[in-house]
């Protein structure tokens, strides 16, 4: 399938999907948003995808957010319709590991997009922030809730009400991304994260990132269910015969994700 706004690719089992408007600094307008569905809904389907990585086009900006001719235009039934936040929750969704390589600005909806990756890692020229305040309107594709979620309340809160937009390092320090690297590094980066999951067990990380999901929405006895009940389709796997033997013939594993 053939897109205007995004780019998609898979190499090795890492598929990469770019948002592609670098003349507006990558924002998301409504067409890119359904090239993004449609994206998704593919790769989530193609089997031989085992880690995908989010990124913007050029090296200004990694997502700037939403359009704002399209903010504009949005009516009470568009916020309803939760336009971005749907984009973002399939995302979050997606069956396998996902990774967002940060290569500049992430503001507003681009943040709340990176939120919504599994791992995220930043350029040293990336910036961060939550602007929306200063248009009359909230963040209202996830930041209010996985933001918290991600880096505490008070800096959540902090990073809402002011507007301001914090810098790679900080972001680093806060617990938003957990790597900092050299721009012209980060794609090698976002690659190497990519190889060591993939030599993970396939299902065990379908697995454990449905479970890691879960551990922010239901209570503690909730998740330690959700937890076991995991555990033991990996305990009646193939790859877990598959693992355990190879490490004891001290060998690499051949995991088949079954």
């Amino acid at each position: 399938m053939s897109y205007t706004n995004i780019l998609v690719s898979i190499e090795d089992s890492i598929a990469t999907l770019t948002i592609s408007r670098p003349e507006v600094q990558n924002a998301l307008n409504l067409a890119t948003v359904r090239e993004c569905h449609a994206a998704l809904q593919t790769l989530a389907a193609d089997a031989s995808v085992g880690v995908l990585i989010l990124t913007g086009a050029g090296d200004k900006a990694f997502v700037a957010g939403a359009d704002i001719n399209d903010i504009r235009a949005r009516d009470l039934a568009d916020g309803l319709a939760a336009i971005n936040s749907s984009l973002f929750s399939v995302v979050e969704r997606f069956p396998r590991p996902t990774i967002a390589a940060v290569n500049g600005f992430a503001l507003g909806g681009g943040c709340e997009l990176a939120l919504a990756c599994d791992i995220r890692i930043a350029a040293d020229t990336a910036k961060f922030g939550q602007p929306e305040l200063g248009l009359g309107i909230i963040p209202g594709a996830g930041a209010t809730q996985r933001l918290p979620r991600t880096v505490g309340l008070g800096w959540a809160k902090h990073l809402v009400l002011t507007g301001e937009i914090i810098d790679a390092t900080r972001a680093l320090e806060i617990g938003l991304v957990t790597s900092v690297v050299p721009a012209a590094e980060l794609g090698a980066r976002a690659h190497e994260l990519a190889q060591r999951i993939l030599r993970q067990g396939p299902l065990a990380a379908r697995l454990a990132k449905l479970a890691l999901n879960a551990s922010s929405r239901v209570d503690l006895d909730s998740g330690l269910l959700i937890e076991t009940l995991a555990q033991a389709i990996c305990y009646d796997s193939e790859d877990k015969q598959e693992g355990t033997t190879a490490f004891l013939e001290k060998r690499s594993p051949r995991f088949k994700g079954s």
